[in-house]
């Protein structure tokens, strides 16, 4: 099979079924993220075997998370459904007391047409507390999407900024950071990020998508040194401390799935998104952070600098992946960001597969992964959205990459027929933004790498290699 050398990137659609893990799973990270929210996914019992698999929470350890069970009197309308759900609201406001209840539904609710969205606001009322209505089924929905789907939900209920609202403050937990800057521990192979200059007027800057609060905090400090202060986050640590949103709101996404949010937050809020590539690598990092700077009209400090900083920190790895090849057949929507960044380190990308990919809200991070292809003098990736997998197997079968970045499901089958693999759900709930963090992206790629070179030190090929039929 010849590879694609064209200048242009070559966008193909296979029509495929959504090979992904199911985006209920989403709950997994948010009930962590916003504190004082409790999660109802609405469906059967497949749903709820799936999350006490997949989230590895007991009952008895009281996640904010349950499942309303549909049974059969629900499914064939013998129930009333509305007060089925207002019984278990009303258990969880005595039990639980949350700001917030996020019903998710699923791909029953969707087959039999459970109106979730006309019940919720009735229902609202009747409980005095907020009821947010997120579909989040795998028929229509990606793996990470599900996140989407709920952040688009809970941009609705973020309070309409003041026009008074130009003078802004900073909140407790800023100004918490800046005091503590000094005394932050560097990661292992972490550089100094040097001190955080006077911060500069700009409008108000809110950022979407779930990071751990770490994270999050990481590309606060990054902004904070160019000047710039991030006046809100979506979502938040607390339902209650939800931004303002309105006209003169930028806002600028950390996570290449939530097309469905920058969409609401434009049309519906009125907010002029930052188009930016995602903060993941030190190359996508740089050029995120740049981006917001020429939006506001602020000239960087020492940007470059830090990213060959965060370059030297990572030569271990760069050795050992530079010239392999890799092969993504597709899951959570974070491929291209992925690929964009292994190009840069080295690796050749034969393939990006996608379940689904926005070219509008990812269009400067496909543009950068093309520059980044030209400038290290490597083939375009094919990227293919909604990948069949059958034709998948068949082109790795003649490519032979080093590695395939994949999902579970295919994992052992390709392990068996000689092809390296890494779990894409590793990536979803590994810490992979920012600079710093970019280690913890190589470390997940090179580990089957290094388990090879130490299986061949020992003369065990034959593990390797596998047997091939």
């Amino acid at each position: 099979m010849s590879i694609n050398i064209s200048e242009t990137l070559t966008f193909e659609c296979e029509t495929g079924n959504y090979h992904t893990f199911c985006p209920i799973s989403c709950v997994a990270w948010l009930y962590q993220k916003i504190e004082d929210s409790f999660f109802l996914v609405v469906g059967t019992k497949t749903c709820g075997y799936f999350l006490q698999n997949a989230l590895g929470v007991m009952i008895f350890a009281e996640p904010r998370y349950a499942m309303a069970e549909l049974e059969e009197g629900d499914i064939s309308a013998q129930l009333n459904d509305y007060q089925e759900l207002k019984r278990l609201c009303l258990q969880i406001k005595k039990d639980r007391n949350p700001s917030v209840i996020i019903w998710i539904g699923t791909c029953t609710t969707e087959i039999i047409k459970m109106d979730l969205e006309g019940m919720a606001p009735k229902l609202e009322t009747e409980i005095g507390i907020p009821i947010v209505v997120a579909r989040a089924n795998g028929l229509d929905y990606a793996f990470t999407q599900g996140e989407d789907t709920v952040l688009a939900a809970m941009a609705h209920r973020c309070p309409e900024r003041s026009l008074l609202g130009d003078e802004r403050e900073e909140t407790i937990q800023d100004q918490a950071m800046r005091n503590l800057f000094p005394l932050l521990p560097l990661r292992k192979g972490g550089v100094n990020p040097g001190p955080i200059n006077n911060l500069k007027k700009h409008p108000p800057l809110v950022l979407f998508g779930s990071l751990p609060s770490t994270v999050a905090s990481q590309l606060s400090l990054e902004l904070r040194r160019q000047s710039i202060q991030v006046s809100g986050r979506l979502p938040a640590q607390r339902y209650t401390d939800l931004p303002s949103l309105g006209d003169g709101v930028y806002v600028c996404g950390v996570n290449p799935f939530l097309s469905r949010t920058a969409t609401t937050l434009m049309r519906r809020r009125k907010c002029k998104l930052i188009g930016a590539p995602f903060p993941i690598g030190p190359d996508g990092t740089r050029a995120w952070i740049e981006k917001i700077c020429s939006v506001f009209g602020i000239e960087t400090q020492g940007l470059e600098e830090r990213e060959q900083q965060m370059w030297e920190t990572l030569r271990d790895y760069l050795d050992l992946v530079c010239g392999k090849s890799v092969f993504f057949m597709g899951d959570n929507l974070l491929e291209v960001s992925l690929a964009r960044f292994l190009i840069r380190c080295g690796m050749i990308v034969y393939e990006i597969g996608i379940p689904y990919l926005d070219k509008r809200y990812q269009a400067a991070e496909l543009l950068l992964l093309q520059n980044t292809c030209k400038e290290m003098c490597v083939p375009m990736p094919r990227i293919v959205e909604k990948p069949d997998n059958y034709n998948q197997i068949q082109r790795m079968r003649e490519l032979q990459p080093d590695l395939a970045i994949t999902g579970m499901a295919h994992a052992n089958p390709l392990e068996a027929r000689g092809i390296n693999t890494k779990w894409s759900v590793e990536f979803t709930f590994a810490q992979i933004h920012g600079f710093t963090n970019a280690r913890d992206v190589l470390e997940l790629v090179t580990r089957p790498l290094r388990r090879n070179n130490s299986l061949e030190d020992l003369g065990w090929t034959s593990l390797i290699k596998g047997e091939k039929k």
